[in-house]
């Protein structure tokens, strides 16, 4: 394709990805100047580089050969370019954005679900991974780059693959991560206490989540949980069609007859037009959120409730969210990522409502991230769990023990114990287990590493507690 007079056959804003007759615009990050990986991407063989118009004549003298184009603002020049490139592939796949604090993986693996039983296929990206027709890739980021996205959708188009799945965090709306991207869909699942080290109020908070669905069109559908203070404020901000849901009356799409327990759970839907009995092998309260949601993303499709409620029943398992490790122990183990104060809440309610002798949570909180949700899941571990140990999360640069100790705070009785390592906790957490007790480990879900101040390491949960309970015997 000619750009700028020249033919460019790839554009990237990342020096080390830079190709032979490629564009690279560089851009500033939050710790370095983009014009610092200039040399890296004229090494790489870019034909032309966009940059900031005061630094062009420096670099025009200094590498002749590359045409560098100086622009006022390279961020929102590469962003034309990048449409320019790929066109609207989100004009060829019907893109389903979901949003909220709480709840965005699980509905993800619903919806992708939901499209297959109504023989759909489509790629998906979200915290666990990015999966296309059957392929898992790892995920980096929860949403990933305005160019990534736009290369994934042209992937999907070029694959006739015309549904795509999209876990947005609030971070890529505020960054302008998924501007390029026309959503026929878009679900809020809640906003609670987290992210505020970025965000710095709620409010702010809920503004960037907002974006999602001010930036409907008349012809897409907005799917909100209007149990939700924060989605009662949504609904007027859009101009898409609204269905609501929640589980208190006045939803569109509403549950009742609930009955949760340790096989899973059973609700009657009911919605405009008719009445569906779901039975999932999902518990808890928060999952019937999660199914209501689907269901009436469902609905939004156009797809016929027999179709949703075959997606959403033959859905097992979600990777790290209530998922059962059975090593044949007497006591139940649990794994999820609930890791704000809310998700922990949601998790530790669901399990209550097994029956069991003692509930047992080990959990931490990651560090160089929201500070003040730290004693709320204290508070939180305390009232619900029988006994906590409070360990490390993904500590990063922070003192792991000075985490802790701003989680202690939250207790308001001595129901818990420190145990640093994490490793070591869940081995004290199975060592206190007896016949009908519950583990939860909390915090790491599906994430297989844990990172630490110099160094990231293996940290799978389901192996090391296969590893210590084959120890045991």
């Amino acid at each position: 394709m000619r750009i700028y007079h020249v033919d460019v056959n790839a554009v990237w804003d990342d020096s080390r990805r830079v190709t032979p007759g490629s564009l690279f615009a560089a851009l500033d990050g939050p710790a370095r100047k983009g014009e610092e990986f200039i040399p890296q991407a004229v090494a790489g063989g870019a034909s032309v580089i966009v940059l900031s118009r005061a630094s062009e004549a420096v670099f025009s003298r200094q590498y002749p050969q590359v045409k560098f184009i100086g622009v006022e603002d390279p961020r929102m020049e590469f962003r034309q370019v990048v449409e320019s490139f790929y066109g609207k592939p989100s004009d060829k796949v019907r893109v389903i954005g979901v949003t909220g604090t709480n709840g965005k993986t699980t509905i993800t693996y619903f919806l992708e679900s939901i499209l297959a039983a109504a023989g759909k296929s489509c790629g998906v990206i979200g915290t666990v991974n990015y999966r296309v027709a059957g392929k898992v890739v790892p995920s980096t980021n929860t949403t990933p780059g305005l160019l990534d996205n736009q290369i994934f959708l042209n992937g999907l188009a070029a694959g006739g693959i015309l549904y795509s799945v999209m876990e947005v965090s609030s971070h890529a709306l505020d960054q302008g991560r998924v501007d390029l991207i026309g959503f026929k869909g878009a679900l809020f699942t809640n906003l609670t206490g987290d992210h505020i080290d970025y965000h710095g109020t709620m409010g702010s908070y809920f503004e960037a989540k907002s974006r999602l669905f001010t930036g409907l069109s008349a012809d897409a559908y907005a799917v909100i949980n209007t149990d939700d203070l924060w989605g009662r404020k949504l609904v007027p901000l859009t101009r898409a069609r609204v269905l609501t849901y929640g589980i208190d009356e006045g939803a569109d799409v509403r549950a009742t007859a609930i009955e949760s327990g340790r096989k899973g759970a059973r609700f009657d839907v009911k919605f405009p037009g008719g009445e569906v009995e779901i039975k999932t092998v999902f518990t808890g309260k928060h999952n019937v959120y999660n199914i209501l949601a689907a269901f009436a993303a469902g609905l939004g499709e156009g797809f016929a409730a027999g179709v949703i409620k075959e997606g959403i029943e033959s859905l097992k398992n979600v990777p790290g969210r209530l998922e059962r490790v059975d090593c044949g122990q007497e006591f139940d183990v649990f794994i999820d990522y609930a890791h704000t104060d809310d998700g922990l809440k949601n998790v530790l309610q669901a399990l209550r409502e097994v029956r069991h002798k003692k509930l047992i949570v080990v959990f931490g909180c990651g560090g160089d991230r929201d500070r003040t949700k730290r004693p709320r899941m204290g508070t939180v571990a305390c009232e619900l769990a029988d006994f906590s140990i409070i360990t490390s999360d993904n500590p990063r640069s922070e003192d792991p023990l000075g985490i802790i100790r701003e989680v202690v705070p939250g207790f308001s009785k001595k129901t818990y114990e420190i145990v640093v390592e994490r490793e070591a906790a869940i081995r004290r957490a199975l060592e206190l287990a007896g016949p009908g007790d519950i583990v939860l480990l909390a915090g790491k879900g599906h994430e297989t590493y844990q990172v630490l101040n110099d160094r990231t390491t293996d940290c799978v949960e389901r192996d090391i507690v296969g590893r210590i309970l084959s120890e045991r015997g």
